[in-house]
């Protein structure tokens, strides 16, 4: 029997009960398989298989995923583990300091939820990606039961969307998990307390949690590109796990290139750029335009993915002998499109950004370690009960190099140095501080302090919840790479 395509309509079985379109008549035609002049299937036909709707096919589908052992327990996953990791980390007196907001997890319970996107990001949202979106295709090619949903569906629209919808509805779900149990824990655990944001400035709690769940949602941009990658993985590969791995190999190779010299504009172009951005709500004012930026380029991916998925699985031959073939062209089909996108979109992106290079400059360095020695100035003086002083009265500025000023002072590497200075109101005197800064190619840094001891060494402050570290020995910080103060 001949392998069945997805163009093609279902034919009912003739009276001597063969196998459909077997039995032709004398004059070619398919007994109860005759198609109207429009080219709809015949009234005998819809008779006799009634078309699922959409909704009914999605329902269908979801059930399909939900009944799937591995969902199942990574839905439950997504909703406990985040918990147990922040109630049990938040519990240990060493913190994992290298990671954004991780060395404030004592201090309010939103740093947890943080630092448990900051990990999604990373490694857990690509991996779900890839078992939920890149195995919804394969799994009927590997199970050999395209044939029966064929035959019930009869619409290759409708099928598609089913899986696509029931794929992220179950991203979705996974997502406000991760979301939902870190936050709960810390806040439990910890307390709503104010949070320290990247520029050293304080975050009420109220304000904290707005802008906690906004990231948590930005995020669901790059994982919908993900999973537009999935579905098109799917369709591509069929039986191979080369289906399964694309996102996750996406995923993994963008990380790669962020860490990378790249220009901004080619940065920002990526979606996963957005799994990054998101640290830019945490500063004051919020860095909106590299969230922005990547949001908007991830939908793109997103949507043309998807299309491409699509088009491609539409088109799809599913005779046996014929897939392979298939697969090669869908292969140029595919791809190609998702490399010339990301051409088009480093065009597009630079004209917007108009920065050149890597957006991190001297200047940009020292205002941002200004800008957050001040505020944590004022936190430290609250601590240590010395009088109030504010920022304008500080007026704190920095002088940033590289190398020592061998070096030109600009992009990412760990050979910053900078000598911060501030004057107290009443005073002549002139303090100064001095930072060695890690600063990465997305913008962000760490900064450590090197002297003199009393201001940013390290020792430990006593204060109404416990002792503290001293909050001007190292921070966290980030330089906004589209701006355009040079």
């Amino acid at each position: 029997m001949t392998g069945i395509s997805i163009r093609s309509s279902v034919a009912t079985r003739s009276a001597s009960g063969g196998e459909p379109g077997a039995t032709r008549s004398a004059s070619g035609e398919e007994p109860g398989a005759t198609r109207s002049a429009s080219g709809g299937e015949s009234d005998a036909t819809r008779s006799a298989f009634p078309s699922a709707s959409t909704a009914r096919v999605y329902r269908f589908e979801l059930t399909k995923l939900l009944s799937q052992w591995r969902i199942r327990i990574l839905v439950a996953a997504c909703w406990i583990a985040p918990a147990l990791f922040v109630a049990g980390v938040s519990q240990q007196s060493s913190l994992p300091v290298d990671t954004l907001f991780g060395r404030w997890m004592h201090d309010t319970g939103w740093a947890g939820a943080l630092v448990t996107l900051g990990f999604s990001g990373t490694w857990a949202l690509p991996l779900l990606t890839s078992v939920v979106a890149g195995d919804v295709f394969t799994s009927e090619d590997r199970l050999g039961t395209w044939r029966h949903l064929l035959v019930a569906v009869r619409s290759p629209r409708r099928i598609f969307a089913a899986k696509a919808l029931s794929s992220l509805t179950v991203l979705v779900a996974m997502v406000a998990g991760l979301a939902v149990s870190s936050s709960a824990a810390g806040v439990l655990v910890v307390g709503n307390n104010p949070l320290i944001g990247l520029d050293g400035h304080t975050l009420s709690a109220g304000e904290a949690s707005s802008r906690v769940a906004l990231a948590w949602l930005c995020v669901l941009a790059p994982t919908l590109a993900l999973a537009g990658l999935g579905l098109l993985g799917s369709v591509l590969f069929g039986r191979s796990p080369m289906g399964l791995l694309l996102p996750a190999v996406v995923a993994f190779a963008m990380q790669l290139a962020q860490l990378l010299p790249l220009p901004v504009a080619v940065r920002l172009a990526l979606p996963g750029s957005a799994f990054l951005s998101w640290n830019g709500l945490f500063t004051e004012p919020a860095q909106l335009g590299p969230i922005l930026t990547g949001v908007v380029v991830s939908i793109v991916w997103a949507l043309v993915a998807t299309t491409l998925a699509y088009v491609v699985f539409a088109r799809r031959d599913f005779s046996g002998t014929g897939h392979d073939t298939a697969g090669r062209r869908a292969i140029t089909v595919g791809l190609v499109p998702i490399a010339a996108l990301l051409v088009v979109g480093t065009l597009a992106v630079a004209p917007y950004s108009s920065i050149s290079g890597s957006g991190i400059t001297q200047h940009k360095v020292n205002r941002s370690v200004a800008t957050a020695f001040a505020h944590l100035y004022r936190v430290q003086a609250t601590q240590l009960h010395y009088p109030a002083v504010t920022e304008a009265q500080l007026r704190t500025s920095a002088s940033c190099n590289r190398g020592g000023g061998t070096i030109t002072p600009e992009g990412a590497g760990n050979d910053w140095r900078c000598v911060v200075s501030w004057r107290l109101p009443g005073s002549t005197a002139v303090g100064q501080a001095i930072y060695q800064l890690d600063l990465h190619p997305d913008g962000r840094f760490m900064a450590d302090g090197d002297g003199p001891k009393q201001v940013n060494g390290y020792f430990l402050v006593h204060t109404a919840d416990g002792d503290v570290p001293n909050p001007l020995w190292q921070f966290d910080a980030n330089v906004d790479l589209l701006s355009t103060h040079s």
